[in-house]
């Protein structure tokens, strides 16, 4: 390599950045929620939250959604169904029997008990940062991850 010619980094760039991101607000969701000792997982949570915002939502389409593989959805159903906080029942998508679900009165106090419980340490990692700053951010990841949706096939 030419002495002038300067070396990239992968750690000096953005995918890395996210990418650390990502792990770092994951290690904190686990220890957040057993510190708290909240009786489900961040992928439970996560599963919680979008089945609330999506009523009659398939297990595929939710798959997608949280970006995990149908086996493990279909696990993460089945331990929210058993505690009460989703039922599933059939109906029918382009002339076939589909599982579809819906959150439950028990899920949705459930989640918003937990909304109550983590905000406070969700709202100590922004807070330092001005509001208009994460708006920015959290639109620009937005789109940074539609199109990254686009580019890669999931296979779910």
């Amino acid at each position: 390599m030419d002495k002038d010619t300067k070396l990239e980094h992968y750690t000096d760039s953005i995918h890395y950045e996210l990418e650390q991101t990502s792990r770092l607000m994951k290690m904190l969701g686990k220890q957040l929620f057993e510190k708290l000792e909240i009786g489900i997982t961040m992928d439970e949570y996560a599963a919680l939250d979008t089945i609330s915002i999506n009523a009659g939502i398939c297990q595929r389409d939710l798959a997608k959604l949280i970006i995990k593989d149908r086996a493990n959805t279909g696990r993460i159903l089945e331990v929210l169904e058993s505690k009460g906080f989703i039922t599933r029942f059939i109906d029918t998508k382009n002339n076939r029997l589909v599982k579809k679900m819906g959150i439950t009165e028990k899920g949705y106090k459930e989640l918003n008990f937990i909304n109550k419980k983590i905000k406070h340490y969700f709202e100590n990692v922004t807070n330092k940062i001005p509001k208009e700053t994460w708006t920015k951010v959290q639109s620009v990841l937005k789109a940074f991850r539609i199109e990254l949706e686009q580019m890669i096939d999931t296979n779910i």
